[in-house]
């Protein structure tokens, strides 16, 4: 199997039937990439780490409660979107 077909195989998800696990998107990617800037630098390139890792988080929560897969993705959207808000509140 060539990294091509493993991208998609992983973007259609695990199991095919009901995805639950499926390889990052690009907004998922943005947060994992702003997460480990913030983890290994300090100042201004932490604060812009951390503001990727929820602006990230936020936009994939948004697709997935917009458009999951299935019920399980819809609700893991919604966790994360609240998680989130409720985060930034406090």
């Amino acid at each position: 199997m060539t990294a091509s077909e493993l991208w998609q195989r992983g973007q259609e998800g695990w199991p095919r039937s009901f995805p639950v696990v499926q390889f990052p998107n690009p907004p998922l990617m943005l947060a994992f990439a702003g997460k480990g800037c913030a983890a290994v630098s300090d100042g201004k390139a932490r604060e812009l780490g951390r503001a990727l890792f929820q602006i990230g988080l936020v936009v994939w929560a948004l697709e997935e409660v917009a458009a999951g897969d299935n019920w399980f993705r819809r609700v893991l959207g919604a966790g994360a979107l609240t998680q989130t808000v409720y985060s930034l509140v406090n």
